[in-house]
């Protein structure tokens, strides 16, 4: 990257590893240098909760708002009725309006942890775009904006081209998506005066339709940024982990298991996170990077620390540290284990050890659970656990079991 950035936004997307590509480098530094502008990012609601993969587009509005400038997260109420099929293999399954609207309802819980919301300059917006789709006229739209739009070339962006060229099938509704999320950017310069879009590399085909209309209808001068999508230094992509997505939402991952996912950051990973997840000055990030041996596991709680507290705040974070070194250094119990609580009716005569490490989230499915406890991988409170047919009674739940899985994953199991 040899671009020299004038404007605080776009130098700190450069210093700490965000920025992927650009439409336009110059004319949007310049664009930022002549006062307050508006960005956004657009968010479907196919879950009640954001996970991890979008931490980074989060972060992304933060810096722009802690640069002088003013965010908008828009809510998908009208995209998602459609699906996007960028680099996807399948459509997505289609949600019902009450269904979009509780996911909405989870998602804006986040948000207000790393933006502040109000009416002043810099203050961001919240924004449905079901405001101007949902009342769209189907002729007068495929009139007025279809005719912008080439299909030679939609057929061209490679979201598109690399589901057609493995031959599998791309509805004619996923297929409106790009024209949709181009409208959006149009809508958002029309009523709030919106000059950059941001997102992923693989928005970068429907970024450029948007500035594309942008400019053709209301002749207006808009920008496109994106990010690289984020994998982690062994090829996985970011916002899974062995117990599937990581969420956002307290309510769906506890802040001690969103603390323990950064915890576990393979060495490699650790400087490059800091950069793009915490606030740390970049030195800091570098140095800490740098550490070898145990020097890097602090590393790896720093990173933890910093993360949690932007989206928990310092207090989750510091009890998940707490609860962690009580774990892992004193082999204690700990007070914010993911707990799994079996009422007396789920107990039965009793209910096998395979079954309860699956209830806990700690593998996936039995034939996994019989496969770690094989590999000596399991164990119970501390000890090795090596009989799969181990049933569990009332009597060993009369005090709160430890399952582990591994060094790093515990679960408590009591009874309520």
């Amino acid at each position: 990257m040899t671009y020299h950035p004038k404007s605080d936004f776009v130098a700190v997307m450069i210093e700490r590893g965000f920025l992927a590509d650009c439409t336009d480098y110059q004319g949007l530094d310049e664009a930022l240098l002549s006062g307050v502008k508006t960005a956004y990012i657009g968010f479907d609601a196919t879950a009640k909760s954001l996970h991890v993969g979008s931490l980074i587009q989060i972060m992304m509005l933060r810096w722009f708002q802690k640069t002088g400038h003013k965010p908008i997260t828009l809510m998908g109420g009208g995209t998602t009725k459609v699906g996007d099929p960028s680099f996807r293999a399948d459509e997505r399954p289609l949600l019902s309006p009450e269904d979009i609207d509780a996911n909405i309802a989870g998602i804006k819980k986040v948000f207000s942890a790393y933006l502040d919301y109000g009416d002043d300059a810099t203050d961001a917006l919240m924004i449905n775009n079901a405001e101007w789709l949902d009342g769209l006229n189907y002729l007068d739209f495929l009139r007025d904006i279809g005719r912008h739009f080439s299909i030679n070339r939609m057929l061209s962006f490679e979201s598109v081209k690399s589901r057609l060229d493995r031959e599998q099938s791309l509805s004619f509704l996923e297929f409106n998506y790009m024209i949709l999320q181009a409208y959006d950017f149009m809508e958002l310069h029309r009523r709030y005066d919106c000059v950059l879009q941001m997102g992923g590399s693989d928005q970068w085909g429907n970024i450029v339709n948007g500035i594309d209309l942008t400019r053709r209808v209301i002749d207006g001068e808009v920008y496109g940024l994106t990010t690289h999508l984020l994998t982690t230094s062994d090829g996985k992509k970011m916002g899974k982990s062995q117990a599937g997505a990581v969420w956002l939402n307290p309510d769906m991952l506890s802040p001690y298991e969103f603390w323990q996912f950064w915890r576990n950051t393979t060495d490699a990973d650790v400087g490059r996170f800091l950069k793009l997840y915490s606030e740390l000055p970049v030195d800091e990030c570098d140095r800490l990077g740098a550490l070898e041996g145990s020097e890097i596991n602090e590393a790896k709680v720093r990173l933890a620390n910093e993360v949690t507290t932007l989206l928990h705040g310092a207090e989750a974070a510091a009890a998940a540290e707490a609860t962690a070194r009580e774990v892992f250094e004193k082999g204690g119990i700990g007070d914010d284990l993911p707990t799994l609580t079996l009422s007396a009716d789920d107990l039965g005569d009793g209910i096998s050890i395979v079954q309860l490490i699956v209830k806990s989230g700690l593998a996936g499915s039995g034939k996994e659970a019989k496969r770690l406890i094989a590999e000596n991988g399991a164990r119970l409170d501390d000890a090795p656990l090596t009989n799969a047919g181990l049933m569990i009674d009332a009597a060993a739940l009369s005090s709160p079991i430890k399952l582990s899985a591994g060094k790093k994953r515990h679960a408590l199991v009591q009874l309520g």
